[in-house]
Order: C-alpha cells, then structure tokens, then sequence
C-alpha cells in the first residue's frame, strides 16, 4: 500500500496473525478522528456554529463509507457494532415485513450475531426459522435455498466471507433466488468489506453489514447499508437520527474513523493490496507443508478471503500449538469452556471430524504483515509441532522467535 505509516506497536511484540479477530488502528484513521474527541465536540444536529464541523464531517464519512461497498450516502446507517447492525437488518426487516412473511432463511455457519438474532426472534415472535446447511468447503448450495424459498420469507440473511475460513460464499446467486420471491437479501460482510471489492449493486444485497474493527478503524462503529425504500423497524427508538433507525446522538469521532477507514481500503484494493496479502498467505500455507510434509490440512474453499488461512496439523490440538508459540498471535478452531475445548460450530458444520476441528489454527496477516514475518512464524509452528511430538505432553517449552 503506497504510504503506509509503520504499524502501531513495539518491534519486540508477537508477530500478530490475527486479523480476523480484530485490526490495529491505522495511525492516518486516528489522525482523522482525533479533532472530534476534542475541538470538534458540537451536537451535529444543532443548529449553531459548533455544530457544522461535525455535522460535515458525518456526512463526509457516510460517503466514504457508501463508496467503498457501492451504496449511496444517505443509504448508510451507523451503529456500534457489527452485531447491532445485524440484529438491526434481521429483526428490523421482520418486524417491519406484510402480513405473511414470518420466516427467516440463514445458514448454519453465520456468525452468532446473526444466529442468536434469529433464535431470538423465533422464541420472542414466533418467527419460523430455517438454517440452511453447509458442504466440506463450508458454502451453501443455492439450490438448498431454492428449495426452501416461499412467499412467506421475510429475508434472507447468508454472509459474505466465513470469520473462521474466509470461504467465500456465492451472495449474487444467493440474493437473486431471495428477490425471486419478493424477500429482502442481507449480507453480514464484516470480513469481507476491505479486504475484497465489495458492491451492493453486483451483490444484489439489500442491507449489508460493515464493521470498523475489521478493517483498521477502532472497535464500537460499523455501518449498515439500507436499500432506499427498504422499511426496517427501529432497534433503538428515541429522536430522528440516523433516519430513524437508530435513535441517540452519533458518535462523530467513530464514524469518522470508520469513513477515514473505508477510504483506505478503497485505496488500498485499487493499488493491489489484496493480492499482496493472499500471497502473504500462500506463502505461509507453502512454509508449513514443505515444513511439516503431508501433516498440513486445509479447511474450507480455495475460493476464500485472501488474508485468511485455516489448517489443521496431524497430531496436534490448536490451543497446544499456540501455547507453544508465545511469540505468535493467533486463534484456533475451538472454544474453551471450564477448561474443555470443543471443537468450532463451524468447522463441525463443514463436517470435519473432532479431532481435526481441535486441531484448527486460523492464521490471518494483514496489511503491516510482511514476507519475513510469515517465514518466522511458520518456522515457529513447525518447531513447536516437532517439540511437541517428542515431548508427548503439553506445556512443552515456549519456542522463541
């Protein structure tokens, strides 16, 4: 990326290969929002002078925002998380839907932001909900959606890269099927605004969800599209802002951040960042297998998110391995829960057995990653496997840098 600052951070920290879970700040994003945490205080919806700084820069920031997913300014909807914007698009757009349509369509590998949103409105509203499996690449086959579609659906809610494999899943195809019988189409794209071209219009997605934190802005701001004409019913009531849907005075300083943000990103896809960051990927995918031959397993699609690489090591458990690497930043495919690991719903869902789920590290550079970082860090991982071969136990000692 031309003129890139350096990263946030010392130089002795641990390699960070977790930008999945979430960004460093962009020093440029910080920069943009700082005026706002100070001088630039004023309510953007009064009427006086302190009001027009930030009230411009609002609208500045809905418009880069707009432009980076291919929407239109007035069509952007700030909120304080990806979350918040997902139960904004799912609850909204059932509340707000004609007699009838009482059914949501997902599938089984969303985020809990959307998945916990459906439970809610099944048990809260009588919403009839329908999950939609998932194939050993985890992607959804268009005619599972086919075949469930009917004029009682509401929306249609598929994102569109997977958080765990970066699977990308096929939304155009998905959303014509969903427009076919009169539904809305959401797309969660907080993985995949920023790092791919992403365009409402070639999506056919109706509302879209896009997230700060993913993409070098702080946590608490991300955005979600709303076709105009589309009605929603509100998730937080109160005054005017935000059309309506979202009641409260807008943070300013964040949704600055967010557009500064969404501007770099825009910049950053034209000048070939993308491929930069795959290639950082294969790099680390190739280090690993020539490293640990025949051991390495990919899980998910070739058809993936660039920055995003999901393996499972024979003979190892995710949450092992990276405690072995201390000097190394990373998530596995299993939560813990009162000291027991389970494997990720995710990769159960794509069909993958215990063992192979437990062994999951998802590996993530990101745009201050660099050739020598991922050379170091497959050498790590390959160290540690080996480490841990011969001691047969975990809490084998750390493996430095």
């Amino acid at each position: 990326m031309k003129n890139t600052p350096e990263p946030p951070g010392q130089d002795d920290a641990p390699i960070y290969l977790d930008h999945n879970a979430t960004t460093p700040v962009d020093p440029r994003v910080v920069k943009a929002m700082l005026p706002f945490l100070a001088d630039g205080f004023g309510n953007p919806s009064s009427a006086h002078a302190y009001a027009r700084a930030p009230r411009t820069a609002l609208a500045r920031a809905r418009g880069q925002i707009a432009a980076l997913v291919g929407a239109e300014p007035r069509e952007i909807v700030l909120t304080g998380s990806g979350s918040e914007a997902n139960n904004l698009a799912l609850r909204g757009a059932v509340l707000a839907a004609a007699a009838g349509r009482r059914r949501v369509i997902t599938q089984v590998t969303e985020h809990p932001a959307v998945l916990e949103t459906c439970r809610a409105l099944h048990r809260l509203h009588g919403v009839d909900v329908m999950y939609l499996p998932v194939d050993g690449e985890g992607l959804v086959d268009p005619a599972d959606l086919a075949a469930t579609l009917d004029e009682r659906t509401a929306v249609v809610s598929v994102m569109a890269a997977n958080n765990e494999t970066g699977t990308l899943q096929p939304v155009a195809e998905l959303a014509r099927l969903a427009h076919d019988h009169g539904a809305l189409f959401h797309c969660d794209a907080a993985q995949a605004a920023g790092k791919i071209p992403v365009d409402v219009r070639t999506l056919g997605a109706d509302l879209l969800t896009v997230v700060g934190h993913k993409m070098y802005a702080p946590k608490g701001v991300a955005a979600l599209r709303v076709r105009a004409g589309v009605r929603l019913e509100p998730l937080v009531y109160g005054g005017g802002q935000e059309g309506g849907l979202r009641a409260g005075t807008e943070n300013v300083a964040l949704a600055v951040a967010l557009g500064a943000a969404a501007e770099l990103a825009a910049n950053e896809l034209a000048d070939g960042g993308a491929r930069r960051v795959e290639a950082l990927r294969d790099r680390l995918h190739r280090g690993l297998t020539e490293a640990l031959s025949g051991r390495v397993r990919l899980n998910g699609s070739a058809r993936r998110l660039p920055g995003t690489l999901n393996v499972s090591v024979d003979g190892t458990t995710g949450h092992e391995l990276l405690a072995a690497v201390p000097y190394l930043a990373a998530s596995t495919g299993s939560a813990c829960h009162s000291g027991t690991h389970t494997p990720s719903p995710v990769l159960r869902a794509m069909g993958l057995d215990d063992t192979r789920a437990l062994a999951a590290v998802r590996l993530s550079p990101g745009r201050w990653t660099t050739a020598a970082d991922v050379d170091r860090a497959a050498g790590m991982l390959a160290d540690a496997v080996r480490s841990l071969a011969t001691a047969g136990q975990a809490g084998s000692r750390p493996v430095a840098p």
